[in-house]
């Protein structure tokens, strides 16, 4: 096919990489350990590992995985940890282990814990202590055969840590009771694993990295499965799109530019980059844990995103030059006190995906810090990235251009290309798209066409220059009389009211019409009403697209990322 949007590469960003110039993500952090050792890898609380430190206590873990758990290589184990320091160091000892690594939302009730175990045939799990009880509830029904546990101050160093976890456990009362015969302290593992000897592990593209669940609020969760060599190659594909952008060095950071070991991996000096996002999201997990460990950059790690005071209180600590977020956490960031008076000299990138950023929330993102937000966009089945705009590219509304060594074409239903500038079908085809879903070829049959395309079942167009516009997914779309109208574009319309702080377009049943468009909004302006909201929609939008009603809510129901989940409110339309 031909790559329309070569032509809007920026200047130094090759059209393919070498996806073998990693063989695993084994290599890629053993190498980072070697590269960076002196330099900050993690901080979480306060508490900060080098990369070096970080290479040792994964390894020790690594070694007590191969010598006292019981599991063989290939095996699947399931980590169920928030953004703390022991979910680098467990996940980067399991890969170096040979495992792979079933990711898990701390947040799952039993029953889309046990599917997910089951599912993945699960042979261990390590928990955060508040989620241990719903381990136990399930744990009889699973083939887990290893628990381990941690705690949120178990990072800390002591006398710190004790009093972490006292008032976790005693004063907010975070933990409730649980019982687990046979768990062990993840402590004590990585400390038993210290006197082992790591032995070393041969991992190549075709070996499993992670089953990364996707899908749970559309149906039933799906594992994607995700190779070494997918992981490698959408990390390769990142550095290749920013590395021009950051020859130079980044303000800010600690050392100077050199050339780096291996692969041609580039010291462009570590900047200080912030993750709220769960790093147990592929988003975060590619973005911010594997890409910063090739990059050796600093990365924060949030605990508790919804903390905004307290996650204003971090970012005003360090000179941050990277952060990584979805639109609902930009606009709650902007309406948060004291973030206007943050320095936002270092800010290099801000990197939005996940969800449609809205144009209203990115031109006050620019007049506030004085960086535009960089759109991206991806999937789980890509590991995530297929598209990105150029960093510092004003903000255009489009999701990007397709990186290095990946194709996007348009494709109708029956998987022919549509010309320029229409609608339909967003296809990807590369190196980052999954081998298929685990113990599903019925499922990944009806993602997969010919050729290696993978159908994304998201709505968008190409221009002419190559870039990508991301409509809606198809499940999202409303049919108002036979016309389609995508919620976004709705969306997009209410958000630039001034009086409005968070809003979603869903359908709702309609006897003449089939649907018509609603909208649940979050008031910036408590005396904000119905009709000033469906008139201000009225001047932008043609008749069918207007909103038929608005429902005020104080806050909208999200995803663990932030995504509103519009099923949720669309099963509340249907119901009123």
């Amino acid at each position: 096919m031909q790559k329309i949007w070569l032509k809007s590469y920026p200047a130094g960003v090759p059209a393919e990489i070498d996806p073998n110039a990693l063989r695993s993500v084994k290599e890629l952090a053993e190498r980072a350990f070697e590269q960076f050792a002196p330099r900050a890898a993690f901080t979480q609380m306060g508490r900060t590992v080098t990369f070096g430190e970080l290479g040792e206590l994964s390894g020790a873990f690594a070694a007590w995985l191969q010598k006292r758990s019981g599991l063989a290589r290939g095996d699947r184990i399931a980590i169920m940890l928030p953004n703390v320091l022991q979910y680098p160091i467990a996940l980067l000892g399991a890969l170096r282990a040979g495992l792979a690594v079933v990711n898990t939302n701390p947040l799952y009730t039993a029953r889309e814990l046990e599917h997910q175990l089951n599912d993945a045939g699960a042979a261990a799990i390590l928990v955060l202590e508040n989620f241990a009880h719903v381990v136990q509830d399930v744990l009889p029904r699973t083939q887990v055969k290893r628990v381990l546990v941690t705690a949120v101050g178990d990072s800390q160093r002591f006398p710190k840590s004790w009093a972490v976890n006292y008032v976790v456990r005693h004063k907010r009362k975070q933990v409730p009771p649980w019982r687990i015969a046979g768990a062990l302290d993840f402590r004590a593992a990585v400390r038993e694993g210290r006197r082992l000897e790591l032995d070393p592990v041969e991992l190549g593209h075709d070996d499993v990295a992670f089953l990364q669940y996707t899908g749970g609020t559309t149906g039933v969760a799906k594992g994607a499965v995700l190779t070494h060599g997918n992981i490698c190659a959408n990390v390769l594909q990142s550095e290749a799109w920013i590395g021009p952008f950051l020859e130079g060095g980044v303000p800010g950071a600690d050392g100077p530019s050199a050339v780096g070991r291996g692969a041609g991996a580039r010291d462009r000096g570590a900047g200080v980059a912030f993750t709220p996002i769960p790093l147990y999201h592929i988003f975060a997990l590619t973005a911010n844990c594997m890409v910063l460990l090739r990059l050796g950059w600093h990365n924060v790690l949030i605990t508790n995103p919804r903390d905004l005071p307290g996650f204003v209180a971090e970012l005003g600590k360090y000179p941050f030059a990277c952060l990584t977020g979805v639109n609902t956490l930009f606009n709650a960031l902007l309406n948060t006190r004291g973030f206007d008076r943050l320095d936002f000299s270092h800010l290099r990138i801000t990197l939005g995906g996940g969800m449609a950023v809205q144009a209203a929330v990115a031109e006050r993102w620019r007049k506030v810090t004085g960086t535009p937000i960089c759109q991206g966009w991806g999937l789980t089945e890509t590991s995530p990235g297929a598209c990105i705009n150029p960093p510092l590219e004003e903000f255009n509304g489009s999701v990007g251009l397709p990186i290095p060594s990946t194709e996007v074409g348009i494709k109708d239903d029956e998987g022919g290309d549509l010309p320029i500038g229409r609608t339909g079908e967003i296809c990807v085809r590369g190196p980052q798209v999954m081998r298929g879903y685990w113990n599903r070829p019925d499922e990944t049959a009806k993602v997969m066409l010919p050729g290696g395309w993978l159908r994304t079942g998201d709505v968008g167009r190409m221009d002419e220059r190559g870039y990508v516009y991301l409509q809606d997914r198809k499940k999202d779309m409303i049919l108002v009389s036979g016309f389609n109208v995508y919620p976004n574009e709705v969306e997009e319309v209410a958000a630039a009211h001034p009086g409005i702080l968070e809003v979603a377009a869903v359908a709702q049943p309609d006897a003449h019409s089939g649907e018509v468009v609603v909208l649940f909004a979050v008031r910036k302006d408590p005396k904000l009403t119905e009709r000033e909201v469906i008139d201000f929609c009225r001047k932008s939008l043609t008749g069918y697209k207007v909103p038929r009603h608005v429902y005020f809510r104080t806050e909208l129901p999200k995803t663990n990322v932030g995504k509103i989940l519009r099923r949720a409110l669309r099963d509340e339309a249907a119901a009123t």
